[in-house]
């Protein structure tokens, strides 16, 4: 594959130039989304709210997958990293609010902790980006 096969986005996290990543790659047929959390910018949106950071966090990484022409149809699987377990249920809600109809692979797992205490969740998303008329469908 060559270097123009592979398109980058960034999205303005604070991390993405201290540590140096995309939050989203486009490889071939694939679309990798990297950890995303519910910051914009230096703002962290839902704190103390694990349902409310999961929403925000898959929210960004489909509008980076978005920049694709892709959406939640694409979607075939997603990462849950939490701290507590506890929070499963509210994580898995919005999951399932999101991603119901699509069904992708889905991993969730309990974590020490992140970068910054108060993030609750962190997820991952991979798309595919098969025929042009399928990008973004639902299969019922």
């Amino acid at each position: 594959m060559t270097s123009d096969a592979v398109r980058r986005v960034q999205s303005g996290s604070p991390w993405e130039e201290t540590i140096g990543f995309a939050r989203a790659v486009a490889a071939g047929d694939r679309v990798l989304v990297s950890g995303t959390t519910s910051f914009r910018g230096s703002v962290l949106y839902g704190e103390g709210d694990p349902y409310e950071q999961a929403k925000v966090a898959f929210t960004t990484a489909l509008e980076a997958i978005a920049e694709f022409g892709l959406g939640p149809g694409s979607v075939v699987r997603t990462r849950m990293y939490l701290t507590h377990p506890r929070d499963v249920d509210a994580v898995g809600r919005a999951h399932k609010e999101i991603f119901d109809a699509v069904r992708p692979a889905a991993t969730m797992l309990v974590v020490t902790g992140f970068v910054d205490p108060r993030i609750l969740v962190e997820v991952e998303l991979e798309a595919f980006r098969g025929p042009e008329e399928n990008r973004g469908a639902v299969d019922s």
